[in-house]
């Protein structure tokens, strides 16, 4: 029982890595092609722009430094969110395992309990059926034959 218990929990450990890993690399594509579009857009524009103001150029490296900050923002929060997720996980498996342990100990002791009780029972419901008899047997008037 306990051997399916732990495979199990390797299998659901194994689910959410697999699952936190194609998040990671989702979000990661995600985020190289939002930096390829921004880079693609920037050199267009200073190609277009290269007679303009430097201060049109200044502005625009900027929006590219803002947008760069905002994905490792989102990449950061992901990261954390998905780390605390698996604490929560690995905690939870853990307190199950725990419960577990602690209720299969209670069931043992239980039917231990229950075993001796018995045991103790028969034990003296026999010498007392034992005691009896003897008792009749010694006490009867035919006693003196058997003797």
């Amino acid at each position: 029982m306990s051997w399916l218990l732990y495979i199990i929990i390797v299998v659901v450990v194994v689910v959410v890595v697999v699952v936190v890993v194609v998040v990671v690399v989702v979000v990661v594509v995600k985020v190289l092609v939002v930096v390829v579009v921004v880079v693609v857009v920037v050199v267009v524009a200073e190609v277009v722009v290269i007679v303009m103001v430097t201060v049109v150029v200044v502005l625009v490296v900027m929006v590219v430094v803002v947008v760069a900050v905002v994905i490792v923002i989102v990449v950061v929060v992901v990261v954390v969110v998905v780390v605390v997720i698996v604490v929560v996980v690995v905690v939870v498996v853990a307190v199950v395992v725990v419960v577990a342990r602690v209720v299969v100990a209670v069931a043992v002791v239980v039917v231990v309990v229950v075993v001796v009780v018995v045991v103790v029972v028969v034990v003296v419901v026999v010498v007392a059926v034992v005691a009896t008899t003897t008792a009749a047997v010694a006490s009867s008037p035919l006693s003196q034959f058997v003797c």
